[in-house]
């Protein structure tokens, strides 16, 4: 199997192969993705990576964020990537290799990867969310990867939760303004402002003019040494996480959330607050079913992502 992890910044090419149950890679190789040339001619770079480290492209997986249309097998104008407009990344391969070649966005794939060999194996309904730089979400319902009747299913970082709050998917009071690395640096500016406009000091910013510099990490670096402050942020953070979570819980019944990403690093600073939330929000019926999950397969599941699609 041949994976093409295709971004705004890297594309990867990895290749392959299931043994008991599991998925293992043999090899990969990163380029730059160059914007510079036409999408077609990144796709060719690819193709020559994946000639060089494999013979057999019977199966190619295909992850790339959206939106796209995975039936018609065509990536559509994605914002990181300038100019991959109308992209029709399938039958071009198909010409180049024939064989099965299947695209979804990276969400989708994300889950795929989770329920085939991480953390959601053996669900039947599993919810996987990517809790990144932004905040977005793969289905797998009755067994079977769901995307909608036009490949949006999953945007739960869409969904208002709050009337104000951080800025996320081009909404005020999201749930990925509240839930993502943007939203949480943004949730920190915010509290750093606050407490430096009062002359109180802050644990992960000294002065207004370091106001841009904070990130998800500086703060939970600092969360981590027990700073109040810092803590705070990640607690607001799990207090949305929470009532996003239940929302899912109660409309879908799953039998997992796995959660990627930045859940995976700050687990417990989140963990404890967001399950009194969903204690209090969801169905106690659904909720007791469901377990919430850090991503199986670590930091190198968007390495599995494009693999676990190839064939499907």
């Amino acid at each position: 199997m041949i994976g093409f992890d295709i971004g705004g910044t890297k594309c990867a090419v990895s290749v392959g192969y299931e043994k008991d149950g599991m998925l293992v890679i043999q090899s990969k190789r990163v380029i730059p993705t160059d914007l510079s040339v036409s999408p077609y001619e990144m796709i060719d770079r690819m193709c020559e990576i994946a000639e060089e480290l494999t013979l057999d492209r019977s199966q190619i997986g295909i992850s790339c964020g959206g939106p796209l249309d995975s039936r018609r097998g065509v990536i559509l104008s994605p914002p990181n990537l300038r100019g991959w407009d109308n992209i029709e990344i399938v039958s071009y391969l198909k010409k180049r290799y024939g064989g099965s070649i299947s695209l979804q966005n990276d969400a989708n794939a994300c889950a795929v990867a989770e329920w085939k060999y991480g953390a959601g194996r053996g669900t039947e309904n599993m919810v996987f969310l990517t809790f990144g730089t932004g905040m977005g979400a793969g289905l797998i319902l009755g067994g079977k990867l769901y995307a909608g009747s036009s490949d949006m299913a999953g945007e739960i970082g869409h969904v208002r939760i709050s009337d104000f709050g951080p800025v996320g998917f081009g909404k005020k009071g999201s749930f990925e303004g509240f839930c993502s690395g943007n939203g949480i640096a943004q949730i920190g500016r915010t509290v750093a402002m606050e407490r430096l406009q009062q002359g109180l000091p802050v644990s992960f910013c000294k002065s207004m003019n370091e106001l841009p510099l904070i990130t998800a990490k500086t703060i939970a670096e600092c969360a981590d040494a027990g700073c109040e402050d810092a803590k705070a942020v990640y607690d607001l953070c799990a207090e949305k996480l929470g009532l996003g979570l239940s929302f899912l819980i109660d409309v879908l019944n799953p039998d997992a959330i796995v959660i990627g990403s930045i859940y995976l690093r700050s687990e417990h600073l989140l963990r404890d607050t967001l399950m009194q939330v969903i204690e209090r929000e969801a169905l106690p019926l659904a909720h007791r079913v469901c377990r919430i999950l850090p991503a199986g397969l670590g930091e190198k599941l968007g390495d599995y992502a494009a693999l676990s699609v190839a064939g499907t």
